[in-house]
C-alpha cells in the first residue's frame, strides 16, 4: 500500500517538526497569548517590507493567515471570545504607524490592496506550540477565494528551533487547513494611515452564514469556493457578472446565471429564505420555483442544506 507523505514532508521539512525513536521528546513552544501573537504579526508585517520593497517604494502584504494546531487555536479562544478581534485592531494600529515612519522618511508608501484581511486557521498535523504564518501582496476579494497559480511565501516556527524558517509552497499544500468563519477579518486600507474610529470599534462584520461551491470545472478540482455571508440580504450571481460589491456572490461558472438565487436572513425567526431565477435550482434535491427577479417568491431555507444550480453547480449553506 502507497504511504502518502504528511504536511512536512510534503514542504521538505519533516525533521525540523517531528521527533524519532532516537531523539528525546522536544519541548513544546511556550503557551500562546495575545502578546504572542501580536507581536508575530507585527514582526512578519516588518520582514515583508524588508523583503519586498524596492526603489524607495514600500511593499507589504495585505493578507495575513495565522495557523495553529487546532487544539491551541481552541484553548486560546474558548476563554477569550473577540480577543483576536482585538488584536487585529492594535496590529493595523500598529501597521500604520510603522508605514507612517517610512513616509515621513520620504518613502513612498501606496498599498497593493484596498483592504487588510486577517484569517485564522488550523492544521491537524501542526502539534501543539507550532505557529505559521502565510502572507499575500493583494487579498482574495470575499468571494472570489479561487487559488491562484502562484506560490505562497510561507514561514514556520518549529518547535525545536523556535527560529523561523520561510518558504515557498505551492497552493494545493493549502488544502489541509481548516478556515474558521469566526477567524476572518477584513478592514479597509486607511490611505490617511490612521484607523478609523468606526472600523476599529467593529473589526469583524458579523458572519450570518458560510456558503461553499462545488464546480467540476478542472481548474476547481478538489476545491472549494467560500463566501461568507455578511449581509442580511445577497444575490448569487455568475461569471459574466462585473459587480464587486460584497453582498454579491459572484460564482467563477457560465453555469450560473445572472443573477440565479437571492438569500436573505429574517432576524425575525432567525431562518434563511431563498428566491431563485435560474434556468433550473433544486433545494434538497427538490425543484424550486423560478420566479421573476422584481417579484421573488420567497422559500424557506433551512440550515445545512444543498443546492444545485442548472444540474452542474453545487452550494451549500452553513450556519457560521
Amino acid at each position: 500500500m502507497e504511504i502518502k507523505p504528511n504536511f512536512w514532508q510534503r514542504i521538505g521539512i519533516q525533521d525540523w517538526f517531528l521527533t524519532n525513536e532516537n531523539k528525546e521528546t522536544v519541548a513544546l513552544a511556550p503557551t500562546l497569548t495575545p502578546d504572542t501573537i501580536y507581536d508575530y504579526i507585527v514582526e512578519k508585517f516588518q520582514e515583508s517590507i524588508a523583503d519586498l520593497s524596492f526603489a524607495g517604494r514600500i511593499v507589504f502584504y495585505h493578507e495575513f493567515i495565522i495557523s495553529f494546531n487546532a487544539e491551541d487555536y481552541k484553548q486560546f479562544n474558548e476563554n477569550r471570545q473577540g480577543i483576536i478581534g482585538l488584536i487585529v485592531q492594535e496590529t493595523v494600529k500598529r501597521f500604520y504607524e510603522i508605514l507612517r515612519e517610512y513616509r515621513a522618511a520620504g518613502k513612498t508608501v501606496e498599498p497593493s490592496g484596498s483592504k487588510w484581511v486577517f484569517r485564522v486557521v488550523s492544521h491537524p498535523e501542526y502539534a501543539r506550540g507550532d505557529k505559521g504564518f502565510m502572507g499575500k501582496l493583494l487579498p482574495d476579494a470575499g468571494a472570489q477565494n479561487v487559488p491562484k497559480d502562484e506560490n505562497l511565501r510561507v514561514t514556520f516556527i518549529p518547535r525545536q528551533t523556535g527560529i523561523a524558517q520561510t518558504f515557498d509552497i505551492s497552493q494545493d499544500v493549502l488544502n489541509g487547513f481548516t478556515y474558521y468563519s469566526d477567524g476572518y477579518f477584513e478592514l479597509p486600507y486607511e490611505e490617511n494611515l490612521v484607523l478609523d474610529a468606526k472600523d476599529a470599534d467593529k473589526p469583524e462584520q458579523t458572519t450570518l452564514a458560510r456558503l461553499e461551491t462545488i464546480m467540476p470545472n478542472p481548474q476547481f478540482a478538489g476545491k472549494k469556493v467560500e463566501y461568507l455571508m455578511k449581509h442580511e440580504e445577497i444575490m448569487v450571481t455568475g461569471s459574466e457578472d462585473t459587480r464587486e460589491e460584497s453582498h454579491i456572490f459572484r460564482i467563477p461558472s457560465d453555469w450560473v446565471n445572472v443573477p440565479h438565487l437571492y438569500i436573505r436572513f429574517n432576524n425575525t425567526d432567525g431562518k434563511f429564505y431563498l428566491a431563485s431565477f435560474g434556468e433550473i435550482t433544486t433545494l434538497n434535491e427538490k425543484p424550486v420555483i423560478r420566479s421573476d427577479v422584481n417579484a421573488p417568491t420567497w422559500v424557506e431555507l433551512p440550515v445545512n442544506s444543498r443546492m444545485l444550480l442548472n444540474g452542474i453547480i453545487g452550494l451549500n449553506l452553513f450556519k457560521a
